[in-house]
């Protein structure tokens, strides 16, 4: 830090400071931590043991569920309140911090640690300025005049690279981007210059670019002196900047070693599995996970919020070949099922000014191949997978479902072609009401289906007289369609993967793999042909990201599915998708065949986009 205010701010929470000579950012050996009380229940992180020093980064990686999180906030005494700690050493800056109280903690934080999460705008406080609110912490903890700290909250948001820090400064975090958020909460987590910064899933669900951004700015600070302990399920982004690794499974550190030899020579199944699930360059049909056996619930739940059985992996299969690599000959011979024509979406802004959401966007999907539409949050392509479904009405253009006019027809017509269009959403839990079972998601998806038609025929077209006899009696004719409706329902969740004993489970204790394959279920329920997929994967983990892909990729396969992919990362994109149309301000700036486009883009947005996918290479 330059400067006589970061040369002050930076002796307030160091080794000498603290009366110490040990520089280590962070000690632990022997981490246990376990909630409720002892010997009740096994720990959720047991051994774990590793160290950061000053201008180092240690990346602690592993899926949902592994302890990553509660290594962090077991760090900043934030484990929770019927959680218990034990170590044999859990120090920072050289000063231990086992038994802190509150009050202590409350001094350590922000001075000795600082903490960067993952969703900023739920972080930062939606009522105050980022500028005060980075300037209290230094109220707080510093003897700093108000001239001072408001020199140092412009130094911080100047450091993190805020354009324009003096004006935006004084806007809430709801008034900025997302890379604009997660800038200012690293500024706020860094005004006191400690040693140590947690950075927990800092860049998850950002554009590639924003998080391109984010991780040359913790490269920065790395190289500044600053320890850096970045939490992540990624293997790929921490690549880039750690230089040592570290793997938790289900409490243990299996793996740790330097980031290169951890990454190009792994040694446990469990850090193979992870590199295997990345999708990026990974060609269009090659399996990324391996085949799993369906996981088997627990037999009783004791509480809602009870975690999931894992699953129990296989040995993987052979990968299968790249059946789609023949969609170039075959393409003239494919039907057109969705046709998008210059839709144009317009909204007024609180200001009353005009955005031009969607401008004049235009596409084709065939049958059985998978559109891809990538491009950066704002970009438009949400707005679009709403006019595609008829949710938003399109300002000019039209949208045409298997050749008969959809965006235009009434709401009547409409309702006859809806069961051909099935959606998938990034929020699978927000989808749906927490208050009903898989079981009652999944019946009222297979009644709605069944009252609207499937595929094969317009609701009403059948026969139901009978041959022969009298007709059913309404006793009969209800057995019959709740028996029906059951079988359905457990038709759709083998087709996904999921046992039968998870009928009885509210989403909310469902993992999020789980909820996105129920999601998936009830999007088929009505025998759709086209399967409009927003975001489908982008807040799962990349194991997890990778089952779901391969199930979308099983699905298409046995049942012809034609969809319509969203997403901002561009590796999910390249993976999944046959034809690709890139999205910047409205507009498709660049489209044509996944290979062609990937391999050599020609708008230079395509070309910026892809140069920020972060790779293993080294």
């Amino acid at each position: 830090m330059s400067g006589e205010l970061g040369v002050g701010l930076g002796g307030l929470g160091s080794p000498e400071a603290a009366g110490v000579t040990d520089a280590t950012a962070v000690r632990v050996r022997n981490l246990v931590v376990g909630f409720g009380p002892q010997g009740d229940a096994d720990p959720v992180l047991n051994g774990v043991s590793f160290e950061v020093a000053p201008g180092e980064c240690l990346a602690i990686v592993g899926e949902s569920g592994s302890g990553k999180s509660v290594t962090a906030r077991s760090l900043l005494g934030l484990a929770g309140d019927t959680a218990w700690v034990r170590a044999d050493e859990l120090s920072l800056a050289g000063s231990d911090v086992r038994g802190l109280s509150e009050q202590h903690w409350r001094r350590r934080r922000g001075r000795d640690v600082g903490l960067v999460l993952q969703d900023a705008l739920v972080s930062l406080d939606p009522l105050r300025p980022v500028g005060r609110e980075i300037a209290d912490s230094l109220r707080l903890h510093t003897r700093l005049g108000a001239a001072a700290r408001h020199a140092r909250v412009l130094e911080v948001l100047h450091q993190v690279g805020l354009p324009d820090a003096a004006n935006q400064m004084r806007k809430r975090s709801g008034e900025l981007s997302g890379g604009q958020r997660q800038r200012a909460l690293i500024a706020a987590a860094i005004a006191l210059d400690p040693p140590l910064l947690i950075a927990d899933e800092p860049t998850t669900a950002l554009d590639v670019t924003v998080q391109a951004q984010i991780l040359e700015l913790l490269a920065s600070l790395k190289r500044a002196g600053t320890g850096i302990l970045l939490i992540s399920h990624d293997l790929a982004v921490v690549g880039r900047i750690a230089d040592r690794i570290a793997v938790l499974s289900e409490g243990h550190i299996v793996e740790q070693g330097p980031a290169q030899e951890v990454l190009t020579r792994p040694e446990h199944p469990v850090t193979r599995q992870m590199l295997a699930a990345i999708p990026v360059d990974k060609p269009r049909g090659l399996r990324l996970s391996p085949r799993a056996a369906a996981p088997v619930p627990p037999a009783s739940t004791s509480s809602a919020f009870a975690s999931p059985a894992p699953p129990a992996f296989v040995s993987p299969a052979p990968p299968a070949p790249p059946a789609f690599a023949d969609h170039a000959d075959r393409a003239a011979n494919r039907d057109i099922v969705l046709e998008a024509a210059g839709l144009v979406k317009r909204f007024t802004r609180p200001d009353g000014s005009e955005q031009l959401a969607v401008d004049g966007v235009s596409f084709r999907l065939e049958r059985g191949t998978t559109l891809g539409i990538v491009g950066e949050s704002g970009s438009g392509k949400t707005t679009t997978a709403r006019l595609v479904l008829a949710l938003t009405r399109p300002d000019a253009g039209e949208v045409r479902v298997l050749g008969q006019p959809f965006s235009a027809a009434a709401e009547k017509q409409r309702r006859l072609l809806r069961p051909r269009l099935g959606a998938v959403y990034q929020d699978a839990l927000s989808s749906f009401d927490p208050r009903l079972s898989v079981e009652q998601v999944l019946r009222d998806a297979v009644g709605g289906a069944a009252g609207r038609g499937r595929r094969g025929g317009a609701p009403g077209s059948g026969d139901t007289s009978g041959s022969g006899g009298s007709a059913p009696t309404a006793a009969s004719t209800t057995a019959s369609t709740t028996a029906a409706d059951r079988l359905r329902v457990l038709e759709l969740l083998d087709a996904v993967g999921l046992p039968p004993g998870l009928l009885g489970r509210r989403p909310l204790s469902l993992s999020g793999g789980q909820r996105q394959r129920v999601s998936i279920a009830r999007a088929l329920a009505s025998d759709p042909q086209i399967l409009i997929c927003d975001e489908p994967v982008s807040s799962l983990d990349v194991t997890v990201q990778a089952q779901v892909l391969d199930l979308l990729d099983d699905l298409q396969r046995e049942l012809g599915l034609s969809l319509l992919f969203i997403s901002h990362d561009l590796g999910v994109i390249q993976h999944v998708s046959d034809q690709v149309a890139v999205m910047l301000d409205g507009r498709i700036v660049e489209t044509g065949a996944a290979a062609r486009v990937f391999a050599a883009p020609q708008h230079p947005y395509t070309q910026a986009l892809l140069g920020a996918v972060p790779r293993l290479g080294f």
